[in-house]
């Protein structure tokens, strides 16, 4: 059996708030009630797939001492949208993928794109 991995390994988070053309009101919503209330990074608005990701979404980018106020914020108040809340934690596959958490329908992501090992920037 392999050690656990720490949490300490976690710089930040993603969450990634998925929508269409007929959820996009509710959405813009869901992040005006999150900028207000939270100390975010907000993404832009994808109107299309991009990386990994199957549909439209929005990334919110947050330090791990957010976690226990946020996440719940947006289990209860998503209105039905979807969202993926992963770490970050140098390990792109392993986090989307293994690592994360959806609230909703859980979306295909094309895995087979992400890096398994973050490049130093």
């Amino acid at each position: 059996m392999t050690n656990p991995t720490e949490t300490r390994a976690i710089d930040s988070y993603h969450a990634h708030v998925y929508y269409d053309p007929a959820t996009k009101d509710t959405a813009a919503t869901l992040r005006q009630w999150v900028e207000e209330r939270f100390t975010v990074r907000m993404g832009r608005w994808h109107e299309v797939p991009v990386g990994p990701h199957p549909q439209a979404m929005y990334q919110i980018a947050f330090e791990p001492d957010l976690f226990p106020t946020l996440v719940p914020f947006l289990m209860l108040n998503r209105m039905g949208l979807t969202v993926l809340v992963h770490p970050e934690s140098g390990r792109p596959r392993d986090d989307h993928l293994q690592h994360a958490v959806w609230m909703g329908a859980v979306l295909p992501l094309k895995g087979d794109i992400l890096p398994e090992i973050s490049t130093p920037a």
